[in-house]
């Protein structure tokens, strides 16, 4: 059964998707909000807040909706991208969850409590620099010292941290768009829908009609792979066949997702023809309590960002049920070429 956070967070996403009583109860609170968001938006933009400009171009990939947007997928594609077009990226991130305020490197064979699921998965796909901390700007001049090589640094989230300048900024949304277009807690957005950007990329099957100058991401999975070594690899519409109920009885199937969008995963795995239980966990879910332990199924898929983490805290029990589904980003290479032109015209500055 889904977890009562969870519940929490699915109820809000359906109030925030249009404008009804709770929300109209709440809209006063964010025309508050947003004259606060403004305000401070100000002070960065007039120096009275101070920010920093790091020594390399600073790109920002962030959404504005509350909730997961296909963020970390997307870092992992621009980190290729850049690298494939001649560039040496790093990534920064909040890290969240991370122990420690400070700088701290991430490598493949960190663990998730002490960095952040996300940026472990980063430095685990992506194989690139990866530093964590509370105060981006600290934790970008930190990579350039141990990683002088690193000519571009993409900020996982952190649109609204002013206190770093930028030269990209990149906003992430999904097929929830803007909600019913209102700031928190009215709605689900942290600023405007009409706050600059330089690209918007959308994370879902179709782009709207009205989508305009905007790129679609989509998510792909095609094959599942068992942990805890991650060696046995299956293609997707081949699970029900892997079943010790005995012969032509099909696995039982169940899936969970530790995940902003929870609903997205599952969609992609019932568009591969699957039949399962759905187990939606809040975000960042850490799994030191185990929500399998009374889970029937043979076979549990999970993302890779909730994998991280149950390499390491799932009970001995469950861990060989577990399916992991890894995902790509597919993206109109369009987009990179526009991003690197715009990189090399800030060398070219």
């Amino acid at each position: 059964m889904p977890s009562q956070p969870a519940k929490l967070e699915s109820t809000l996403m359906r109030l925030w998707q249009r404008r009804g009583l709770v929300a109209c109860l709440l809209w006063p609170l964010s025309l508050l909000f947003r004259a606060v968001t403004a305000v401070r938006r100000a002070l960065y933009r007039t120096g009275l807040l101070a920010s920093t400009r790091l020594p390399v171009p600073v790109i920002v990939a962030g959404n504005i909706f509350v909730g997961g947007t296909g963020k970390t997928p997307f870092v992992i594609w621009l980190v290729k991208a850049l690298r494939a077009a001649g560039f040496t990226p790093g990534v920064i991130s909040r890290g969240h969850g991370a122990k420690t305020a400070q700088p701290h490197a991430v490598t493949a064979t960190s663990r998730p409590d002490d960095v952040g699921d996300e940026p472990l998965l980063i430095a685990q796909r992506a194989h690139c620099p990866v530093m964590v901390g509370r105060n981006r700007a600290a934790a970008g001049l930190a990579l350039l010292v141990a990683h002088p090589q690193v000519d571009v640094i993409i900020s996982d989230d952190g649109l609204q941290h002013y206190a770093l300048q930028r030269d990209i900024e990149i906003v992430l949304c999904d097929e929830r768009g803007n909600g019913n277009g209102w700031m928190l807690p009215a709605g689900p957005l942290r600023e405007p829908a009409s706050r600059r950007r330089d690209f918007t990329v959308m994370n879902a099957p179709r782009l709207p009609p009205s989508a305009g100058n905007i790129t679609q991401m989509q998510l792909a999975g095609e094959i599942a792979e068992r942990m805890p070594e991650r060696t046995h690899r299956v293609p997707l519409t081949h699970l029900p066949a892997i079943s010790h109920n005995g012969p032509h009885q099909p696995a039982r199937l169940a899936a969970a997702a530790g995940i902003g969008n929870p609903a997205r995963f599952f969609s992609m795995l019932r568009a591969a023809g699957l039949h399962f239980a759905e187990l939606p966990l809040p975000d960042h879910f850490d799994y030191k309590t185990s929500p399998f332990s009374n889970i029937e199924a043979d076979i549990i898929l999970i993302t890779e960002k909730d994998a991280v983490k149950c390499a390491l805290f799932e009970l001995p029990e469950n861990i060989r049920r577990l399916w992991v589904v890894p995902v790509t980003a597919r993206i109109d290479a369009a987009l990179a070429r526009q991003i690197v032109e715009k990189l090399r015209e800030q060398r070219a500055a």
